[in-house]
C-alpha cells in the first residue's frame, strides 16, 4: 500500500477510496477488523502532496462483519461509523467543531463533534499523527438521533444537479445514502419542478405554497441565515457540495442538514475559491445558485431571512460569548496542537505562534461578521 509522501497532483475525486482492515484501541478497550479509508479530496490532495501523515479517514466498525460474525453490528459506543476531520489548513483546529455547534444551537440538524487525538501503528509502534475533529455520519446516528422518523430518503448531493440549477437534474448528482435500492428520486424531482415552476414570477403565493410542500423553505432559510453571517466558502452558493438533503417521513418534506464545515468562520477560503461575496445582503446572488437568488428575490422569503439574521446575532453569533467558547476550546485543544500532551506537536502545525494568533482571527472574525450583520439590519 501507498504512504503519503509527495504523491504530486492526484485527483482523490476520481478515485474509488479503498477500504482495509484495522484494530482500535481507546480508554483500553479494543475493537477489531474495523474499517478504515481516507477522505476528503482537496484537503487529502493537499495533504498527500505535502508529504504528512495527518490524513482525514473514516471508520466503519461493522465493515467486515460478513469475513468475522464475531464482530456482526460492532459499535463505538453506539457508533458504527465516525469521520475524522484532519483540519487541514484551519490554523486555529476550531472551524469544523464550532461551526457544526452553533447550526444545531441554532436549532437546525447538525452533526455532533469532538476532538481526539490520534495515533497511527504502521509497523514501527504508535506514531501521534495529530488533534483530529471527529464527527458523526449523518446517514449512522443523527438521523436517528435528530428525527423522529429515520427511515426516509437522504441524500449526499455533488456535481452539476446539486446547484439545483434548471434543467440540470440528474439522479448521478444525488447519492442515495439510504433506502439505496429503491431507484425512487421522485422527491427531488418534484423540489426541482416547484422551484422551478413559472409561477414564481405569475403567482408568487402558489409557488411558495407548492414549493413549502416538497421543501422545509423555513429549515433552509434559517441555516441561510446562519450560514451567511458566520460565512462558510465550501457550500452551496460557493460549491455544489456539503450538504445532505432528508426526506422525513414526519413531514413529508425534504430538510437541508450541512456538512463539511471547516471552512467556515473565516475571511477567506481555500485554494481561492469565492462564495457569493462577503456580505450579508444576498439579493444580487445569481440564478446559478437558485435556491438562494429565487427564495432571496421573494419578499415573504426575504423577510424570513432577515428575521433569522437577526435571530443569529442576539442569540447564536454573539460576540462576547464567541470569544469565550473560542477562548475554551484554544487552552482545551493547545497541549495536543503544540505537543505538551503527546511528546510530539500535530504534524499540520505551522508554528506555536500561528496557533495562537488564530485564537484573535477568530475572535476578530466574529465581532467584523457581526457589526456587518447589524449594518445590514439597520441596528448599527
Amino acid at each position: 500500500r501507498g504512504f503519503p509522501g509527495g504523491a504530486g497532483g492526484m485527483n482523490f475525486a476520481d478515485e474509488d477510496p479503498m477500504w482495509v482492515e484495522a484494530t482500535i484501541t481507546f480508554n483500553g478497550e479494543t475493537w477489531t477488523n474495523v474499517g478504515i479509508r481516507y477522505k476528503g479530496n482537496s484537503t487529502l490532495s493537499g495533504a498527500w502532496g505535502g508529504g504528512s501523515l495527518k490524513l482525514g479517514f473514516k471508520l466503519n466498525f461493522d465493515k467486515y462483519e460478513d469475513d468475522y460474525p464475531e464482530i456482526d453490528n460492532q459499535r463505538f459506543y453506539g457508533f458504527d461509523e465516525l469521520s475524522f476531520s484532519s483540519n487541514f489548513r484551519d490554523e486555529s483546529y476550531l472551524h469544523e467543531k464550532v461551526a457544526a455547534d452553533l447550526f444545531r444551537e441554532a436549532g437546525i440538524v447538525s452533526a455532533q463533534t469532538a476532538f481526539y487525538a490520534v495515533y497511527m501503528d504502521y509497523g514501527d509502534g504508535p506514531v501521534y499523527i495529530g488533534l483530529y475533529t471527529v464527527v458523526e455520519e449523518i446517514d449512522d446516528t443523527v438521523l436517528d438521533a435528530q428525527f423522529d422518523d429515520d427511515d426516509g430518503n437522504l441524500y449526499k448531493p455533488e456535481g452539476t444537479g446539486a446547484a439545483f440549477q434548471a434543467g440540470t437534474f440528474d439522479e448521478a448528482s444525488f447519492e442515495k445514502k439510504t433506502n439505496e435500492d429503491e431507484a425512487d428520486f421522485s422527491d427531488i424531482l418534484a423540489l426541482f419542478n416547484a422551484l422551478h415552476d413559472d409561477t414564481r414570477i405569475s403567482d408568487p403565493a402558489t409557488w411558495r405554497a407548492n414549493l413549502e410542500a416538497v421543501f422545509d423553505v423555513d429549515t433552509f432559510i434559517h441555516w441561510l441565515a446562519v450560514n451567511t453571517v458566520i460565512q462558510n466558502w465550501d457550500t452551496y452558493g460557493a460549491m455544489a457540495h456539503n450538504y445532505y438533503l432528508y426526506n422525513d417521513p414526519t413531514t413529508g418534506l425534504l430538510t437541508w442538514i450541512p456538512w463539511d464545515n471547516n471552512e467556515a468562520l473565516t475571511s477567506s477560503g481555500g485554494s481561492g475559491r469565492r462564495s457569493n461575496g462577503n456580505g450579508i445582503d444576498l439579493s444580487t446572488v445569481a440564478d446559478n445558485w437558485p435556491l438562494i437568488s429565487y427564495l432571496m428575490g421573494d419578499p415573504v422569503y426575504k423577510e424570513l431571512y432577515d428575521s433569522y439574521v437577526e435571530d443569529t446575532v442576539a442569540n447564536v453569533f454573539v460576540p462576547e460569548e464567541m470569544a469565550e467558547r473560542y477562548t475554551t476550546l484554544h487552552e482545551l485543544i493547545a497541549p495536543y496542537v503544540t505537543g505538551e500532551a503527546t511528546g510530539a506537536a500535530d504534524p499540520q502545525l505551522t508554528s506555536e505562534t500561528s496557533f495562537e494568533q488564530s485564537l484573535q482571527t477568530l475572535i476578530n472574525h466574529v465581532r467584523s461578521r457581526y457589526d456587518l450583520a447589524m449594518t445590514y439590519l439597520g441596528q448599527d
